[in-house]
């Protein structure tokens, strides 16, 4: 008989341990790690979670994608979230086993079958999104068109300006679109269009132009449309960002919903960057020094991927004080593959040098999500400090939990 094995490609991060120190500072010097340590602020992301649900007009799903840690989770629904887009049966089970009055919300617009029967008879998932009309039958055969079921189209959207582009690989044409929401109709409890302007935007415009455009595919289709999804995308701050206010953001889906007439839809926001960004630091140690470059125990295989090709600069500080001036450092990560650099520059005291211990802030989204086990380097710590984020976002800071 086959013995059939599965495994997760990355050990688990360690649990908390909430008799440590609450300081990062505190927490190193115990602690002296010599693996990667996740710093979480799970009262900074509480504090991002109450901010944003007071300032959107409508339903909050937080994108579990972005960070699945159940401290992260956890904080969050401290802070009133209650609802969570989920792309995966993994996923899915996660949200269900932690929280079994949450609303889950099945986002991912192609789904295996199995998925998409485990989420609907195990785990009471009623709504899911599609961008074909092959997903649509499939998930009409998988949950016997059950009379409680929500059907979202996700509508493709022109190559904008955001650091990560998501116009490639989801969405309908508009009038593939059109077509989707005329066939779904009639299976649908509940109809809507969503849409993602892509990762870390910085143009509050770009939600009004994605407005229009779904407004006018819902006046082709004809058919009544119930709830409006304007996806995730609201940025943070990083060293070389500092973005609009969360309310530019907010005014201009309320001005553009209005101006559209669609008043009368649900409203429903993804967020995950802007609700867990700084909710995370990691702290390195320096294993080797080349000139200006520092060669660390993390990588773009590890906490720092945003760090490598997209080009993404952290917040950092060296945990030890220093008098000397501070000059632009590039990383290497702990793998044998030259490809683990960050460019940088991260600008830390000139005289860092091996043994140091570096924080690098703002690596609650995605940080901890796509790590690897590549080369073997897959072990980290975690534990929660109560220090405020190494960088506040505009319009989130006001929003701090007590």
């Amino acid at each position: 008989m086959t013995d059939l094995r599965f495994r997760g490609a990355v050990a688990p991060l360690r649990r908390p341990d909430l008799t440590l120190p609450r300081s990062v500072d505190a927490l190193v010097a115990r602690l002296r790690p010599e693996a990667p340590l996740h710093c979480l602020r799970p009262a900074a992301m509480e504090g991002a979670a109450r901010a944003f649900l007071a300032a959107f007009p409508g339903e909050t799903l937080y994108a579990v994608k972005c960070n699945p840690e159940p401290a992260v989770l956890r904080a969050l629904w401290r802070g009133g979230v209650r609802r969570f887009d989920c792309a995966s049966e993994g996923e899915v089970r996660l949200v269900r086993n932690m929280f079994a009055e949450a609303a889950i919300h099945f986002m991912h617009p192609v789904k295996s079958r199995s998925a998409i029967r485990e989420a609907w008879q195990r785990h009471g998932v009623r709504d899911f999104v599609l961008d074909s009309a092959e997903e649509l039958a499939k998930i009409l055969a998988e949950t016997g068109g059950g009379d409680q079921l929500g059907l979202v189209v996700r509508l493709a959207l022109p190559k904008g300006g955001a650091m990560y582009d998501l116009s490639g690989k989801f969405g309908a044409t508009p009038a593939d679109a059109v077509a989707l929401l005329r066939a779904a109709r009639p299976h649908a409890a509940t109809l809507g269009v969503s849409f993602h302007v892509g990762s870390q935007c910085l143009d509050p415009s770009a939600y009004a132009r994605a407005i229009a455009l779904a407004a006018q595919v819902i006046r082709e289709a004809g058919v009544t449309v119930d709830l409006l999804d304007v996806g995730g995308g609201f940025p943070v701050a990083y060293p070389d960002v500092v973005p609009p206010p969360l309310s530019a953001f907010m005014a201009a889906i309320r001005a553009a919903v209005a101006a559209e007439g669609l008043s009368g839809l649900e409203l429903w926001a993804e967020p995950g960057r802007a609700l867990v960004a700084g909710g995370t630091s990691v702290v390195l140690q320096v294993q080797h020094r080349r000139r200006d470059t520092l060669f660390v125990n993390d990588g773009v295989y590890g906490a720092l991927s945003d760090a490598g090709v997209p080009g993404f600069r952290f917040p950092v500080r060296l945990l030890r004080q220093s008098d000397a001036p501070l000059v632009a450092f590039s990383f290497f990560g702990p793998t044998c593959d030259s490809a683990d650099h960050m460019k940088g520059p991260f600008l830390l005291p000139a005289d860092a040098a091996e043994g140091d211990w570096i924080e690098v802030g703002q690596l609650g989204a995605y940080g901890a999500a796509l790590r690897t086990a590549f080369n073997g380097f897959d072990r980290a710590g975690i534990a929660e400090v109560a220090d405020p984020p190494l960088l506040e976002t505009p319009g989130y800071e006001l929003g701090k939990a007590a």
